[in-house]
């Protein structure tokens, strides 16, 4: 078995998704005063050539005066994916498209995070774990 497929299985296997409470929105400024603002709250963010994407908590996103219309719930995997890691990313994403949900995923430095909206994210936990015990 060539080795990044028993890595992916491996995460996998390993993920562990873990649902927070909080609701988040994706957020996006072209006013360098408004993103400097936004910056201290957010979870993340990343800076385009259009200007900053924020992710913000739906509350400190309507307090800066950003739209709170697409609500969502982060998925932490809770498996150390590493950077140079294969395949966990693509796997947990297609197995959220072919059921319908869409979603943004996030790398960090030691866990992956998925954004999903807030109105199915019980129902993708509940997908993600049995794709977890699908890997075991």
């Amino acid at each position: 078995m060539p080795e990044t497929v028993y890595e992916t299985r491996e995460m996998l296997a390993e993920m562990n998704p873990l649902l927070g409470e909080d609701e988040f929105v994706f957020c996006a400024t072209s006013d360098p005063a408004l993103a400097a603002r936004a910056q201290s709250s957010a979870l993340g963010w990343f800076k385009e050539e259009e200007g900053m994407s924020l992710i913000l908590e739906r509350r400190a996103a309507r307090a800066l005066g950003f739209s709170a219309d697409l609500p969502m719930r982060r998925i932490a995997l809770m498996v150390n994916s590493a950077l140079d890691g294969v395949g966990l990313t693509a796997a947990v994403s297609s197995t959220l498209a072919a059921a319908g949900i869409p979603c943004n995923m996030v790398a960090a430095c030691r866990h992956d995070h998925v954004f999903v909206p807030s109105a199915v994210a019980e129902r993708a936990l509940a997908i993600l774990a049995a794709l977890q015990a699908g890997a075991s």
